[in-house]
């Protein structure tokens, strides 16, 4: 939701029909939209944030059209997934279907059609700084600008005495003693922003040493573009969409083949942690207590959160902590300052960063990782909490365990795994390949946590059935996996290990554990083949004890078996 509590509105008094419905809608003169747009645009309170804030101002009706799990009450559902509710003929389809329906019906009615609605991303290209790629531009006595010869690039920054604008304002470069050209004309004083570097720096990367072109046309037809983008929106929106417009040109001019450089973007989610608020009395040095704040002008400052403890302020590391606030007075609850707290993602100017260094000097490197990746899927953010890491140092303990219990049995007899141990291998192999594929990393990790509970039943492991769980191991725990791959006596880097493969011979599934019921309630479970035929499961069912004991003296009315799924016995 959006951190805005009242946006200012006011309604004309008048109203427009909805095309599809007939109902009026009020029209409403707000600036809250322009940063989207301007003249008329349709609000819906229920699944966008500045809508609902709008709505909440004035006391509008939230009207939700997309199906999900979240009251109006709570916000704005803002996801484009779900199916279509309380929407007439668009009832039931996806988001995009009913874009598509909508936008044919207006066309249909020549009342509507569709439209690009395009945002444009300015860049501001000179800086008035030092440090950047100097432009490559000189002046005449005209004034107008004029390109270097080719023969005089690449433009170096020259050294200057000061990076600071010199006394008449002038950028740094007007420092340097002789920014001119070899005819004496001067050079441009400005730079590139960051970004122009970052725009085509991938490029540079597949042929970084190549003396007399950005690159070499036939290493881009090899390496191709980014395949796989990791970053936030912020960063899509700025160096991506620059490093696009770039890749464009270059493409038009005939210098690339690639049209797009990254084909697929993932925006992964933020790591949050609690955050902790003292409450000033505006003009003052005292500091109040979080249950008392609303009686006095208070403003709300981030605290660091080691000096917290259950929600009470160590006051004596918050007065050593800055100069201002050595002789700072509390007023308190009791003898304590309770503090505020709400989560949000870890910050250095929040105060709620967890140093991972002290977690690594803990649990170790391997720990960390491993519950970073556990946490959730990658694209939410995810609250940080010690005591899933806790459990993660349980589960690594466990497969250290498991590793150096199951060598004791490989001698000099090869001991060959069995079919059983093939089968969770082989499943786990395939499930944690996938969902690396799709960057599901916490499913991955689950179910190598399933697989170790399922070996562990066993006696005795194959050792080929331990290195490739260790081999699984390797992407999430690296360090405890060297160590355990050397244990077992290999030889080499385990990173230099081909990743297992499954072979589908294993996961095929031959029988089928049924649960059976009497009137629907669960007796007992029984195995079966999958081809076995309903008339063999019925008599087998029936002649089973635990079955005999609740069907005492009564004759069954019928057996109905749903393959693959149950079979219920009805008296």
């Amino acid at each position: 939701m959006a951190t805005t509590t009242f946006l200012s509105g006011v309604f004309i008094g008048t109203c427009v029909i909805h095309p599809f419905t007939g109902a009026p809608l009020p029209i409403w003169v707000a600036d809250y939209v322009l940063p989207y747009g301007t003249a008329a645009i349709m609000g819906v309170p229920a699944h966008d944030s500045r809508d609902y804030v709008f709505a909440q101002s004035f006391d509008l009706l939230a009207f939700p059209v997309i199906e999900s799990n979240i009251f109006v009450e709570d916000g704005p559902y803002e996801e484009p997934k779900g199916r279509l509710i309380n929407s007439d003929f668009l009832n039931g389809l996806s988001v995009p279907e009913a874009f598509e329906k909508i936008i044919a019906n207006l066309t249909q009615k020549r009342i509507g059609k569709f439209k690009v609605n395009y945002r444009l991303q300015d860049p501001i290209f000179s800086r008035q700084r030092y440090w950047g790629e100097p432009l490559p531009i000189y002046y005449k006595e005209d004034q107008l600008p004029y390109p270097l010869a080719e023969d005089q690039l690449p433009l170096l920054l020259p050294n200057v005495s000061s990076y600071q604008p010199n006394k008449s304002g002038a950028p740094p470069l007007s420092n340097a003693l002789h920014w001119v050209t070899p005819e004496g004309y001067p050079l441009d004083l400005t730079t590139m922003p960051a970004w122009a570097g970052s725009s085509w720096y991938f490029l540079r990367y597949m042929d970084p040493h190549n003396t007399k072109a950005f690159m070499d046309k036939e290493k881009e037809a090899y390496w191709q573009g980014v395949d796989f983008y990791i970053g936030g929106p912020e960063h899509a929106t700025s160096h991506l969409l620059y490093a696009r417009f770039w890749t464009k040109l270059l493409q038009d001019l005939g210098h690339i083949y690639m049209s797009e450089p990254f084909p697929k973007l993932f925006h992964q989610g933020m790591i949050q942690n609690f955050a902790a608020f003292v409450y000033r009395i505006k003009n003052s040095n005292t500091f109040v207590s979080f249950n008392l704040k609303a009686q006095y002008d208070v403003v709300s400052m981030h605290v660091p959160i080691e000096f917290v403890k259950k929600d009470i302020l160590n006051r004596e590391a918050f007065k050593n902590w800055r100069s201002e606030f050595a002789h700072a007075t509390f007023i308190l609850e009791g003898d304590k300052y309770i503090c505020g707290k709400k989560m949000e993602k870890m910050s250095k100017s929040k105060h709620n960063v967890i140093n991972p260094e002290t977690v690594i000097a803990q649990y170790g490197a391997d720990a960390l990782r491993l519950y970073l990746m556990f946490l959730g899927p990658l694209e939410q953010s995810k609250p940080w909490d010690l005591a899933g890491i806790e459990g993660i140092s349980r589960f690594l303990n466990k497969v250290w365990r498991f590793v150096h219990h199951a060598k004791t049995f490989w001698t000099h007899t090869a001991l060959l795994p069995t079919q059983e141990t093939l089968k969770i291998i082989h499943k786990t192999i395939k499930k944690v390949t996938e969902s690396i594929e799709k960057c599901s990393f916490n499913t991955a990790i689950s179910s190598l946590m399933i697989c170790i509970n399922e070996l562990s039943t066993f006696e005795k492991v194959a050792q080929s059935i331990v290195e490739n769980v260790i081999l699984l191991l390797e992407p999430f725990a690296p360090y405890m996996a060297a160590e355990l791959w050397e244990s077992i006596g290999k030889k080499g880097s385990i990173m230099k290990v081909a990743f297992p493969i499954w072979d589908e011979i294993y996961l095929e599934e031959k029988s089928f554990q049924y649960p059976i019921a009497v009137n629907g309630k669960l007796r007992t479970k029984m195995v079966f083949d999958y081809h076995t035929p309903h008339t063999v499961i019925e008599k087998e069912v029936l002649a089973n004890k635990v079955i005999q004991k609740w069907l005492g003296d009564k004759k069954p009315i019928k057996v109905i078996i749903v393959p693959n799924r149950m079979v219920n016995v009805v008296l």
